[in-house]
């Protein structure tokens, strides 16, 4: 199923596509004698955009003679498809896709990008009318003027895709809508009120005039049979591997609200419990987790990871060093979610940042979501976490109180009130002031004051001074 969020969460089942008219022809000759085979299983996201371009990337500088496609795939995110069917299109050497099983969804969308599609004996290929979907996985009742305008834009994907590759563009259309007469040559193909849908045998099947095959160039038993088919024989077939490092990247980056969610309540539990160490720990982790993640999928780089940095730097100076909160440690989260959305957001290497809206709304939404999750998450630790006996083991439940034999050892204040001194910086309401040649910690009654405010200390309880604007 495709999946596209726009604005809220809205998922696509694109599944399919059909372009009629794949006709083969021999590879034009090449310096070598290498065939590039990039596998295209499992869900189609931003993170594989990545692993696409290397393979791309790979097969182009070896010179090699195609590239073909091994899909294996129920679909995936409209926004990963675009950009793989721009990447497959900007190719000067033949492009082929052998659907394994199925190609339903942006795979359908994809396969339509290049210039062959072969099938095995039982794939599928098909059915590509959008639906809603909530971020956990259920359907949803589309309204109508949202049904139109995504059944409108994955069209025109899946028009222009078909029609730079040499397949027909109307049976690609058919996978999208419902409504649509599909008819060539005054035979009917797909009647209105059913969505396109072909295995292996009905989409090599010859239509119209000219006897084009719908959509499929042939049968074939796996990809030596393709090869020899197309009449590349005897070439070195290159798979591409995706690491293990990539794998793991691209969970990561589909589960980035979780890992987003875990790291900011770790570090808001350390900054409720300080001296507790662990949950800092375990959100630096996760932080560290969605950041590596994201670079390794080529969609984050230094830059992201430098800018989070200085603003957790920000916000520690403003809540350790000025007390209160003001423009520091406004800016400091500012550049921390900054970085968070920026390191989810694709872009090439080199080339400028995209900022359309487009680029931007899912990895806004997977911001938003691990804010939203954030909330009862923390609500859930603060009622939970202290009665577990782990959290027992960490912190001193009871008050070390005099009655049980400690004593607190304290310089008496009491002599302090009624000194005059001058404030050293705003007081937020809390901060430092000068009184003579000692440099003080003080905190107004809620007063904010700028610093060379003239002060009189008024209160004093043992290390808490409070003081007030003389005059």
């Amino acid at each position: 199923m495709l999946k596209l969020l726009r604005g809220a969460v809205v998922g696509w089942g694109l599944l399919g596509f059909i372009p009629a008219g794949a006709v083969h022809a021999a590879p034009p000759a090449s310096s070598s004698n290498v065939v590039y085979s990039i596998p295209i299983r499992g869900m189609i996201e931003p993170a594989l955009l990545y692993v696409i371009r290397r393979g791309v990337a790979e097969a182009e500088a070896a010179q090699a003679r195609a590239i073909v496609f091994v899909m294996d795939t129920n679909g995936g995110t409209v926004d990963a498809a675009d950009e793989i069917v721009h990447t497959i299109q900007r190719l000067k050497i033949p492009s082929y896709t052998l659907v394994e099983n199925r190609a339903f969804s942006a795979g359908a969308i994809i396969a339509l990008a290049t210039q062959h599609i072969y099938m095995t004996p039982g794939a599928v290929i098909g059915d590509a009318m959008p639906i809603l979907m909530t971020p956990w996985g259920s359907v949803q009742e589309m309204p109508a003027d949202l049904k139109e305008k995504s059944v409108a834009a994955v069209a025109v994907l899946i028009r222009a895709a078909a029609e730079q590759s040499g397949h027909d563009p109307d049976v690609a259309e058919k996978m999208v809508r419902i409504e649509k007469d599909l008819k060539i040559g005054g035979e009917e193909i797909c009647p209105p009120g059913r969505l396109l849908a072909l295995t292996n045998i009905a989409a090599e099947r010859k239509v119209g005039q000219h006897g084009r095959p719908l959509i499929s160039a042939g049968t074939v038993k796996d990809l030596n049979a393709l090869l020899d088919t197309v009449g590349i024989k005897n070439a070195a077939v290159r798979e591409l591997k995706v690491t293990a490092a990539e794998r793991l990247a691209r969970w990561i980056a589909m589960l980035a609200p979780l890992f987003l969610m875990a790291g900011l309540l770790g570090i808001y539990l350390e900054i409720k419990t300080p001296g507790v160490v662990l949950p800092g720990i375990l959100g630096a982790v996760c932080l560290a987790l969605f950041f590596w993640g994201h670079h390794i999928a080529g969609l984050a780089g230094l830059e992201e990871v430098i800018l989070f940095v200085l603003g957790a730097g920000l916000l520690v100076v403003e809540v350790v060093l000025i007390p209160g909160f003001g423009l520091l440690g406004f800016l400091g989260l500012l550049l921390m979610l900054w970085a968070l959305l920026s390191a989810m957001i694709g872009h090439l290497p080199g080339a400028p940042q995209p900022f359309a809206w487009p680029a931007v709304q899912v990895p806004l939404f997977k911001l938003a979501l691990a804010l939203v999750l954030l909330l009862p998450a923390a609500w859930l630790a603060g009622r939970w976490l202290p009665r577990t006996g782990f959290y027992r083991r960490l912190v001193l439940e009871r008050a070390a109180a005099a009655g049980a034999g400690y004593r607190v050892l304290a310089e008496d204040t009491a002599a302090l009130i009624g000194l005059t001194g001058t404030a050293l910086m705003p007081l937020r309401p809390a901060g430092a002031a000068q009184f003579g040649a000692r440099r003080l910690d003080v905190v107004t009654r809620g007063d904010f004051l700028p610093a060379g405010t003239v002060l009189h200390i008024v209160e004093a309880h043992g290390n808490r001074l409070v003081v007030e604007k003389a005059g």
